[in-house]
């Protein structure tokens, strides 16, 4: 076992790392314009696999466990009260069309990489599951599909580090495209052009002008909070009934199977509950100021926790090819959602924030709309991106199934 400086059951110091981090890489952020480039995301995520590839911090810890079975669901509630799933279609229609278009270009690299790699990877048929259902949702569905599958600790642990290590360097290219001259050229680019006439205007639009302060109450946070805990634990409860009663064991017919797993993912339900009660409750809920970023303060801290399982020697010792296989899938989600792009003659920014939002997430796509000064994509993006919790267990599911019965 690996010596760090500080041990894996000091759950204080640990906590006290990981949210003195994440409060650092917001700060960083919104406060000078390299960070709000590289997103407080990256450099929440950069940090932590710094420090555990130092040996400071551990790469597992109960402290890491925490945050994804507590923190994490929790976030995803507050971060979706504010928003009006009835203004989704109507102003985001091409967000959620190219979103669909990326996520395609992720079950077509998975399958392809799949193929290539099956011989040489341990395991690959369960991790291709997870990680074809991560790069359309995000790190929830990975969670919720490795458990499904149940592949080796070691094989997830080394995965988990091929998909930091791919993230980071995809993340920096999405940040890069938009400066560069080729993309200008071929694709329409609205936003990227008002942002440089308020530039040369004097005007300014970053992070620290997104997150401005705004009047928060006692009550705001006492509803964020108890709204939030209260739909964890319907749709968690509620999932593990639907598991109860319906079966899903050898011999189960495949439309019982599928409804457990429709029924059954806590996750899934969890952001289908929530969206049904933002649905029919709007008004209320766009009264509660503060969910937003009490919601993506528990995000960075998630950020941390993801860089931290990212050992180097791991992955080099483990299963070196398993970086391949992940950058074929993300470059496979990147690469088709620019060609259609093209094709159909989508905004660039669309493009980069639809990819994003389904490599890692909703919360990725909306820190670099941030960062860019995109405002007016913020919004529509965090909730096209959500949609990728949903429909990205159904595609990590399906493509488990199909991969094992190949063997």
């Amino acid at each position: 076992m690996i010596y760090t400086i500080v041990q894996s059951n000091d759950t204080w110091t640990l906590w006290g790392i990981l949210a003195i981090w994440a409060t650092i890489s917001i700060f960083l952020e919104q406060k000078y314009k390299w960070a709000a480039m590289v997103s407080g995301a990256i450099i929440a995520l950069l940090g932590s696999l710094i420090l555990s590839n130092l040996n400071v911090i551990p790469t597992e810890s109960p402290v890491y466990d925490a945050v994804w079975t507590y923190l994490l669901p929790l976030a995803i509630p507050m971060l979706l009260l504010q928003i009006d799933i009835r203004q989704l279609f109507k102003e985001s229609h091409k967000l959620v069309v190219i979103f669909l278009v990326c996520s395609f270009g992720t079950i077509v690299g998975t399958t392809l990489g799949f193929m290539l790699l099956r011989d040489y990877i341990p395991e690959l048929d369960k991790i291709a599951a997870a990680i074809g259902a991560s790069y359309v949702g995000g790190g929830v569905n990975f969670a919720a599909v490795t458990a499904k599958f149940q592949p080796s600790s070691d094989i997830v642990s080394a995965t988990v580090v091929a998909d930091n290590m791919v993230m980071a360097a995809i993340f920096a290219l999405y940040m890069l495209i938009p400066s560069l001259p080729f993309f200008r050229k071929k694709y329409n680019t609205p936003s990227i052009d008002a942002v440089e006439k308020q530039q040369k205007n004097g005007s300014s639009s970053s992070a620290d002008d997104y997150w401005n302060k705004k009047e928060v109450s006692l009550k705001d946070i006492a509803a964020t909070v108890g709204i939030a805990f209260f739909l964890v634990v319907v749709s968690f409860k509620l999932a593990d009934f639907f598991n109860e009663v319906i079966p899903d064991t050898e011999g189960t017919s495949i439309f019982l199977v599928l409804l457990n797993n429709i029924l059954g993912e806590k996750y899934l339900l969890l952001s289908t509950i929530t969206f049904l009660a933002i649905y029919l409750f709007p008004t209320f809920f766009k009264q509660i100021n503060g969910s937003q970023e009490i919601g993506t303060y528990l995000i960075y801290i998630f950020f941390v926790v993801i860089g931290a399982p990212a050992s180097v020697s791991l992955i080099i010792e483990k299963a070196p090819l398993l970086i391949v296989f992940v950058l074929i899938v993300g470059l496979f989600n990147l690469a088709t959602g620019l060609i259609a792009g093209k094709l159909f003659k989508f905004d660039l920014e669309h493009i980069l924030l639809a990819s994003n939002a389904s490599v890692g997430g909703p919360t990725t796509a909306s820190a670099m709309a941030i960062a860019k000064g995109w405002g007016s994509l913020v919004g529509p993006i965090l909730v096209v991106g959500t949609l990728g919790y949903i429909i990205g267990n159904y595609v990590g599911i399906s493509l488990g199934y199909w991969f094992m019965s190949m063997n």
